[in-house]
């Protein structure tokens, strides 16, 4: 567990690969219940994106978790063009329904309670 979130690693994960160990990044954000739109994500910061880079976003809302590779994150996410947060990223997981709540979007059903993720970046970094 990181001290301070100055690189934007709130922990690693430790994979082994064929008794190789592997560390992974990862940076975690989450939507309250209380949020009037639980399943955006705004005013992200992604530095350098890479392979070994995982975001974990929760929406206690819908409670739901996406694991996203950050270099998936910054193809799919919108890129803010001007104000306070030009340059910085943002992503909506859920979409509203008539009655106010809201269901997760299933055009990102593939990183939805993708924890499969951490062993497929594992092996796929080159051990």
């Amino acid at each position: 567990m990181t001290l301070v979130d100055d690189q934007q690693i709130d922990c690693v994960v430790r994979v082994e690969i064929d008794s190789h160990p592997v560390y992974i990044d990862v940076q975690i954000k989450a939507r309250s219940t209380d949020a009037k739109q639980p399943g955006t994500f705004a005013a992200l910061m992604v530095r350098d994106p890479r392979r070994n880079f995982m975001f974990v976003f929760y929406s206690e809302g819908v409670d739901t978790y996406w694991v996203v590779p950050s270099l998936d994150l910054v193809q799919e996410a919108t890129r803010n063009k001007e104000g306070t947060n030009a340059g910085k990223c943002s992503i909506v997981f859920t979409n509203p329904r008539k009655d106010g709540k809201h269901y997760p979007r299933p055009r990102f059903d593939a990183w939805k309670d993708n924890w499969e993720a951490f062993n497929i970046m594992a092996k796929g970094s080159g051990v």
